[in-house]
């Protein structure tokens, strides 16, 4: 025998030894043989025939059938490592808080508009051309609670009235509605809606140029969203209101005795956010609602892509729900300590969290919802699927299939050829994925989504209609 192996060195006298099953059928393994405990990945266990209770097993002291062992071990080990590896990489995905920021840090609003993402803070309007990775100051005035984008122009709801840029945030200009203090803001279709404090909502038809009080006079709207010809307005201890009419009219729902200090639309469901109470849910357009199980805390914000659900907490971090709110997790890894969210972002394959006192933070939006891979099974072929639904609105989902492990690309283009999102740009072991596209911010028209690899390539049409 070698010599040099404590394996092959077997201990063992007899080349051929017995032993059976504990009476469950499993192996015994405190059998000792020799004086030696038998351990199963250096000794070949194989079944011989059935004993009166239980399988006789014999144990083969064969170096060959040793030597095959040993690469198994090995393979194995190498199978673990990997594991590890893995794991260790999943478990380092964290936020990542954004550096040069101004002093204070405190981040009421985010959004996204071309290349540029805003952050509305308590001394004015932050603008970054690069996902955060440096920030210019373009107004220096006052709280910046919300925006809103219509056609080319950006309009910012501030302490002291509305602002609204059209150099894409390069420079502002204040608004005849210059007396209000604005919470909220949202766009539908030719009309903008403006929440404010204690006055109600204020209402533009003309972008921005002149606006009107509507309605909801005495109250503080604290979100607004749109979906279709509806408009829902949370209050300050009145709960949602619903209009379907460009705000003529409004109807108080069944959420009638809650502070809702956030509100957001996901296909025929509508979340809001309350204070103190949590997240509800609406199925049936505000008729009816139901708490979820996020439902003792303040709830400040909402950001929504495919069936992920992300909700900005105060105390809580960032809590997650793929199930329309059935369950939640807490998505906190990195976070110095647990903030107080009052803003949320996705853009670029990346989620930003504005906080109260903590500035910016970041992290790749793969790390909490991923490219699904769908299937175990190893594709015979590569193949790039139809995006679904098609058309779509905003959300739509691309499913590929690899054979083989290598690097993938997957590129969203405009009409004009232009680059609109990465969607994919790792290796990827062989498998069939799922991913999605949210073209909240793009206009109506064709796009196109091209699967690049190093054996293949494709490219498919899509259509957004608004």
């Amino acid at each position: 025998m070698n010599s040099d192996n404590p394996i092959l060195n077997s201990p063992y006298e007899e080349p051929l030894l017995h032993y059976a099953t504990d009476s469950d059928g499993a192996l015994d393994y405190s059998q000792v043989v020799k004086g030696r405990r038998i351990f199963t990945p250096d000794i070949l266990v194989i079944p011989t025939k059935q004993g009166p209770q239980a399988p006789i097993f014999e144990i083969n002291d064969n170096p060959d059938l040793h030597k095959t062992n040993i690469k198994m071990k090995k393979s194995f080990t190498i199978f673990l490592f990997v594991l590890f590896l893995s794991l260790s990489i999943k478990a380092n995905a964290q936020w990542v808080q954004i550096s040069n920021w101004y002093y204070g840090g405190y981040v009421y609003s985010l959004a996204a508009k071309d290349s540029n993402i805003f952050a509305g803070t308590s001394s004015g309007i932050f603008v970054s051309a690069n996902n955060g990775a440096s920030w210019t100051q373009t107004l220096n005035y006052d709280v910046v609670h919300s925006f809103a984008f219509s056609d080319s122009n950006i309009f910012a709801g501030t302490s002291s009235g509305i602002f609204v840029s059209a150099n894409n945030g390069a420079s502002w200009t204040q608004t005849t509605l210059n007396n209000r203090s604005i919470v909220s803001l949202v766009v539908s279709g030719n009309n903008i809606f403006a929440g404010t404090a204690v006055n109600g909502i204020y209402r533009s038809t003309n972008n921005g140029s002149s606006w009107n009080q509507i309605a909801l006079n005495n109250l503080t709207v604290y979100s607004l969203t749109a979906s279709g010809d509806k408009i829902f307005a949370g209050t300050f201890v009145n709960g949602v209101w619903i209009s379907t009419d460009n705000g003529a009219n409004w109807t108080q729902t069944a959420l009638n005795n809650q502070s809702v200090l956030a509100l957001t639309v996901n296909g025929n469901n509508v979340f809001a956010g309350t204070a103190n109470y949590g997240v509800y849910l609406s199925i049936n357009n505000g008729t009816t609602w139901s708490q979820t199980s996020l439902n003792n805390l303040d709830i400040n914000s909402f950001a929504i892509i495919g069936n992920n659900i992300f909700a900005g907490t105060g105390g809580s971090g960032v809590c997650q729900s793929t199930n329309n709110g059935t369950s939640w997790l807490p998505i906190n890894q990195g976070f110095n300590s647990i903030h107080t969210l009052v803003s949320l972002l996705i853009t670029n394959n990346l989620i930003f969290a504005g906080t109260l006192g903590n500035s910016v933070w970041r992290r790749p939006l793969s790390e909490v919802i991923g490219i699904q891979n769908i299937s175990m099974e190893i594709p015979l072929s590569y193949s790039l699927s139809q995006n679904y639904p098609n058309p779509f609105n905003p959300i739509t989902t691309i499913r590929y299939a690899i054979p083989h492990n290598g690097y993938v690309r997957l590129i969203v283009f405009d009409a004009l050829g232009k680059e609109i999102e990465t969607l994919v740009n790792e290796k990827q072991s062989a498998g069939t994925y799922e991913a999605t596209f949210n073209a909240s911010q793009l206009p109506s028209g064709v796009y196109f989504y091209r699967l690049t690899t190093d054996n293949f390539s494709d490219t498919k049409r899509m259509l957004l209609v608004k």
